[in-house]
């Protein structure tokens, strides 16, 4: 079983900062990819941010200079710190993650619970 635990959530004014966790344990045997995405009331869930074993990162062009996506030492782990915060970033905000779980196996796809991000005016 893998699990991703997400911590971190909550209520901030707007222009406000907030940071995410989330921490995947369980059978891993490796993860391609880790990140975060959201979704509010009414709309589809979307991607937030995303980052690769490598390193390489990918943000959504409404949070581009606002957020930033970063793996702890132990590369299980992913943050997420979030400034300048506004109304709109309001939602449920889900770690996603692409993990093999045994050499042989293929990719795939895991969610963590969700945290609830509310931005206030």
């Amino acid at each position: 079983q893998v699990q991703l635990v997400e911590s971190g959530g909550g209520l901030v004014q707007a222009g406000g900062s907030l940071r995410l966790s989330c921490a995947a344990s369980g059978s891993i045997f490796s993860i391609n990819s880790i990140g975060w995405y959201r979704q509010a009331p009414g709309k589809q869930r979307e991607k937030v941010a995303i980052i690769s074993t490598g390193g390489s990162t990918n943000y959504a062009d409404s949070v581009k200079g606002r957020f930033t996506i970063s793996r702890g030492n132990a590369m299980n782990t992913v943050y997420l710190q979030m400034n300048s915060l506004e109304p709109e970033d309001t939602a449920v905000y889900y770690c996603n993650a692409i993990i093999q779980r045994t050499a042989s196996d293929y990719n795939g796809a895991y969610w963590g619970q969700g945290t609830q991000v509310t931005v206030s005016s």
